[in-house]
């Protein structure tokens, strides 16, 4: 990260331009220093160019060391992503590693204007960017906030002459502040149109802050979830153009250290919308094409009016094509379509993250794949989506019972598939040893699949849809105020959760501040004896 003017630094600046300490108005050089340190960013636009930086340093970091991967959850508000960085920062004292990822499926359903909406690019594409762009509102007042706290600790020990020792320590805590910005993925879905629109897509979502784009190799006007079915890819020349878009837009505003996610469907795409044109064997086209399901031309089978024919192998034949005018891939080449999509998406398209998309949380396959590509480029890394769309409980315990049935360890009808996801074996053998699995999978798929960075898709959505669920059974039930203060509350407190303070958490003493900052002795404060919060200072 680029670095800041020290506290000296700054206000060695400001008191050579105000040498009698005062700005026009009346205004302290104390209090344009202070303004100047809480406002850690100018403009979206250098956060975008420092968190690109900030992902470069983490994925050379992890390329020497496959432990150092790096996190994120998908979060749909700016709030959501604060209190996440909150929390991480009080409990390891920094948020290095820690991403926001934002999901164009948790744009589609909770935030656009048309309503609830399945992820199908049905969503305004201008939702995606004013997200991006409230979540780095949110992580910069809360920088805000936290150097207004100490800003105000420091004006405190020196109205109480406090040592020099004491005051140069506050002012060390403000000079080696580490903010709450960090970078975003932002999910671009298919780039809501052609490559054009793309870009220009692209550009609105690097001026919110993205530093990192991830775009998908489905079809735009039939993009589906991909956990879905349906899936239908776009041949790869045509997705290499729009991570070439994505690229320009990076470089046209001065990002250029932008990070480009290529993600794949191919897994668990069937379909195709477009027969590319080969100009000779073994192009990006005809590698795109032999993977179709066909029927040899005879005459026995001839051509129809308006029937497709390719020459493929020596032999003339015709792509099988659904009603809907799609095209068929063969069973079972999800797998080896993956690994071209990925080598060509790598070497011609410029990509610096692959995103596979797999059904099945599942290490050895995930690694397998990653493998492969390997080969071609050794130092492939992965983002990959610990999706809630898979049963994770019911996953781990297939995946354990299959392997200790193999092994010998247990006999036939011994946890019977049909009832794993019972509680009754919750505390089993099998239970443990599942939930002890689940607890590695992110070390073990960063490890030996070249993840270099785990995300979860739509936490947040299931965390608000639980917790409010919870909250109303218990309120609107027998539990009455008991619901909200043993369940929320009373652990806020306990767990020293800072939103406890509702009131600070959104502003109200960096409100006071400014306004002692222009008004003095004059200035209407809330943050009198008669404040509520005062009920939360000093909670232990």
């Amino acid at each position: 990260m680029s670095k800041r003017p020290t506290y000296a630094e700054l206000r060695a600046q400001v008191q050579k331009r105000y040498p009698t300490g005062q700005a026009p108005g009346g205004v302290t050089v104390d209090d344009i220093v202070q303004l100047k340190m809480q406002n850690t960013y100018n403009t979206h636009l250098d956060i975008a160019r420092e968190m690109a930086v900030v992902m470069r340093a983490d994925m050379a970091a992890y390329d020497q060391d496959h432990s150092k991967f790096t996190q994120s959850l998908g979060c749909w508000s700016g709030f959501h992503a604060q209190q996440m960085i909150k929390a991480v920062k009080r409990m390891k004292g920094t948020a290095k590693g820690t991403y926001v990822y934002l999901s164009g499926w948790m744009v589609a359903g909770l935030r656009n204007r048309f309503g609830h909406l399945p992820d199908q690019s049905m969503h305004e594409k201008t939702s995606v960017a004013d997200l991006i762009e409230e979540i780095y509102v949110s992580l910069r007042q809360a920088d805000e906030v936290a150097l207004n706290d100490l800003f105000r600790e420091l004006k405190a020990a020196r109205e109480k002459g406090a040592p020099a020792d004491v005051i140069e320590t506050i002012i060390q805590r403000i000079d080696t502040f580490e903010s709450h910005v960090v970078p975003i993925i932002a999910d671009i879905d298919a780039g809501f149109g052609n490559e054009h629109a793309t870009y220009l897509l692209a550009k609105e979502l690097i001026k919110a802050g993205a530093c990192c784009i991830q775009i998908e190799n489905q079809v735009s006007d039939a993009k589906q979830c991909g956990h879905q079915d349906g899936k239908v890819t776009v041949p790869r020349e045509d997705f290499i153009e729009k991570l070439r878009a994505c690229r320009l837009a990076f470089e046209e505003l001065g990002v250029d250290d932008g990070v480009i996610v290529a993600r794949t469907d191919s897994l668990g795409a069937g379909l195709t919308q477009k027969v590319p044109v080969s100009q000779h064997a073994g192009d990006l086209a005809s590698e795109y094409t032999k993977w179709l399901e066909v029927e040899e031309i005879t005459p026995a089978n001839p051509l129809k009016e308006g029937d497709l024919a390719l020459q493929q192998n020596g032999r003339l034949v015709k792509p099988v094509r659904l009603a809907n005018g799609l095209f068929k891939f063969q069973e079972n080449t999800g797998a080896d379509r993956v690994v071209e999509d990925c080598i060509a998406n790598l070497t011609l398209g410029g990509a610096d993250l692959l995103w596979i998309e797999t059904d099945t949380p599942d290490v050895d396959i995930i690694a397998g794949l990653v493998n492969r590509v390997k080969e071609a480029v050794p130092d492939a890394k992965l983002t990959y989506n610990n999706s809630p769309s898979f049963n994770w409980t019911l996953n781990l315990r297939k995946q354990v019972r299959k392997a200790w049935a193999a092994e010998g360890k247990i006999a036939e009808g011994e946890y019977p598939e049909a009832e794993l996801m019972s509680a009754k074996f919750d505390d089993t053998p099998l239970g443990q040893e599942a939930d002890a699995r689940l607890k590695r999978f992110q070390y073990d798929i960063s490890d030996r699949a070249g993840v270099f960075h785990n995300l979860i898709t739509l936490p947040t959505f299931h965390m608000t849809a639980f917790a409010t669920d919870q909250l109303s059974r218990g309120y609107f039930g027998e539990d009455k105020m008991a619901a909200y203060v043993k369940t929320i509350q009373r652990q806020e407190i306990r767990n020293n959760v800072s939103a406890v303070k509702h009131q600070h958490e959104v502003g109200s003493d960096l409100g006071d501040t400014f306004k002692e900052m222009v008004a003095g002795e004059r200035a209407l404060k809330a943050s009198g004896e008669h404040n509520t919060m005062n009920q939360f200072e000093n909670v232990v």
